[in-house]
């Protein structure tokens, strides 16, 4: 006998008025695409696994952002693709007093999980990028992007860029310099994005890592139109040091300097994980869910996230949810999804086209040149106006080079960074429109 199935009333209603409102969205694709509602995506954008430095599967790794409501995730390796064949001894996946095996059993099971004896010692097969999209993937709802980090260095300066929607990984090449090594392995990936036709972005990682890059350096560096703005690894130094800026700091300077001199593009600051560490939590570790990016997207896939990103349609976050943010009439607007006893403090930031952006070299105790981002008398970063409000405003009044917002809220990051840390969001930043 067949069952009749009977849908309840109120469920009729509401999938009725999700769809009148547009906020829904359709299949991947598809002849009516541009009539659905633009919806913003929540994806992590650098992250590794145990084909690099991880210390956890990949399938596992995407199951925890998957159940963590991401709805996109780049896997991204150094200088390799997760594919072909690779086993890795479980004590490789440490953490939790080696129970990552067991955690990866009871999640997946034995017809997933693939075991083999090598010498006497247990092996474990990695998952590839193909597989894993084949377990997690669901349309309309998780996707990955692939992806690598091209690992490479100049001199003592690590130099790594996250290249996304490839589909080869791309080898590092040397350069002469800090600005030619960014430049010749960012131009391999727009390279690749012509021959592939695939929308790619490439975005230079952690500037403050070791090493500190010049935000000159990332200015005249044409090939850099992302970079990070916030990493989520211990060690990549965010808030800056005694003689080099915060991230935040070199992102406004690389700014002032290629809109006030320069005459380039903006730059964009993302917000990642770079996790490596899923099984110990807390500080000093580099753990999943400490920063990501909200794309603006009528669909869920990789070309559409790519372009939105191109547009500057996105914002970066530890945590803070916009509604929306948008520029128009004169105004950059930014409405804020507010908790309930949260409070929200929005910064609009600027440099204003009047500033000075002289800069003079900082020296050691020895009076010898350090290869830092240069010390700027002018006023480079400043905050315009901040607001108290859910729908925070910005007029413009033509005198800024850019003027991008920060919305930092009083709830406390459930694991932070660094300890103190409060949830933030960072808008992209805009060109005020010439009157």
């Amino acid at each position: 006998m067949k069952r009749k199935i009977i849908v309840p009333l109120v469920v009729l209603i509401f999938s009725l008025a999700v769809f009148l409102s547009g906020n829904f969205t359709l299949s991947q694709g598809g002849k009516n695409a541009d009539k659905v509602t633009p919806l913003y995506w929540k994806g992590n954008l650098h992250t590794h696994s145990l084909w690099s430095d991880g210390n956890d599967y990949p399938d596992m790794i995407a199951d925890w952002y998957k159940t963590h409501g991401y709805q996109f995730l780049a896997l991204t390796e150094h200088n390799l693709l997760a594919e072909g064949e690779k086993w890795v001894a479980p004590k490789k996946a440490e953490g939790n007093r080696g129970k990552a095996l067991e955690k990866y059993m009871n999640r997946f099971g034995p017809t997933w999980v693939e075991k083999k004896m090598v010498d006497g010692k247990e092996m474990v097969r990695l998952k590839t990028l193909a597989e894993c999209k084949k377990l997690h993937e669901e349309q309309g709802k998780f996707l990955f992007v692939p992806a690598e980090e091209i690992t490479h260095k100049f001199a003592k300066f690590p130099i790594h860029m996250n290249a996304l929607n490839v589909n080869k990984a791309i080898k590092p090449v040397d350069g002469s310099g800090i600005r030619e090594t960014m430049t010749v392995n960012l131009r391999n990936l727009e390279e690749q994005s012509k021959k592939s036709g695939s929308t790619t972005v490439g975005f230079l990682n952690h500037p403050n890592f070791q090493q500190s890059i010049p935000a000159e350096e990332i200015a005249m560096c044409s090939e850099v139109r992302f970079f990070e703005v916030h990493n989520g690894h211990s060690g990549v130094r965010n808030y800056g040091g005694d003689s080099f800026p915060s991230c935040e700091k070199i992102w406004d300077v690389a700014l002032a300097l290629r809109l006030g001199k320069l005459k380039m593009p903006l730059v964009y600051g993302l917000a990642t994980d770079d996790s490596h560490d899923y099984h110990d939590i807390g500080l000093g570790k580099t753990n999943p869910g400490r920063g990501w990016v909200m794309v603006r997207s009528r669909q869920l896939d990789p070309e559409s996230l790519m372009q939105a990103m191109h547009k500057g349609d996105f914002y970066s976050s530890t945590g803070v949810v916009l509604e929306d943010v948008n520029s128009q009439d004169g105004e950059l607007v930014i409405k804020i999804k507010s908790e309930p006893g949260v409070s929200y403090r929005t910064e609009f930031i600027t440099t204003f086209a009047d500033a000075s952006l002289d800069g003079t070299t900082v020296v050691d105790k020895d009076g010898k040149p350090v290869v830092v981002t240069k010390n700027y008398a002018g006023k480079i970063g400043v905050i315009a106006k901040d607001s108290s409000e859910a729908i925070a405003r910005y007029k413009f009044t033509g005198r800024e080079l850019y003027v991008r917002a920060k919305v930092v809220s009083s709830k406390l990051h459930p694991n932070p960074y660094q300890k103190g840390d409060f949830e933030t969001a960072w808008t992209q930043p805009v060109v005020p429109p010439t009157k």
